[in-house]
């Protein structure tokens, strides 16, 4: 059975027992991110807000570029080259360049409220 082209790009990620379901933005830079998938990522923890770790290369930088986020963005960190998870907002804005949006948590970002670093699995749904 094919997918239909315009159907949500789905994304579990995993740590530990615990499973969180994110979609990928309809952009260059998420598909290009998800053609990295399966990743296992070891995840620092920056200003208690949000999980980040290096990509093993950098990706398409086409995307929505904002320097604001919400608790569940998904965004690429051009210079990283770095995905970061936001799991909490402390007011403060994304410096320049910019974080380029490219997925949502649905449910479950909670998790990622962990103190220090963590390791992620992130995978196709």
């Amino acid at each position: 059975m094919s997918k239909d082209p315009g159907a949500e790009a789905r994304v579990r990620i995993i740590i530990g027992d615990t499973s969180i379901e994110a979609i990928l933005a309809d952009s260059d830079a998420a598909r290009d991110f998800a053609s990295l998938l399966p990743l296992t990522l070891f995840m620092n923890d920056l200003f208690r807000r949000e999980k980040f770790a290096a990509l093993p290369r950098a990706i398409s930088e086409r995307g929505k570029r904002t320097h604001d986020y919400a608790v569940g963005t998904i965004g690429y960190w051009p210079p990283g080259p770095d995905v970061a998870i936001f799991y909490r907002h402390d007011g403060e804005r994304i410096p320049a360049p910019g974080l380029i949006v490219i997925g949502k948590v649905k449910a479950g970002v909670e998790a990622l409220s962990v103190r220090g670093a963590i390791s992620a699995t992130i995978k196709r749904s």
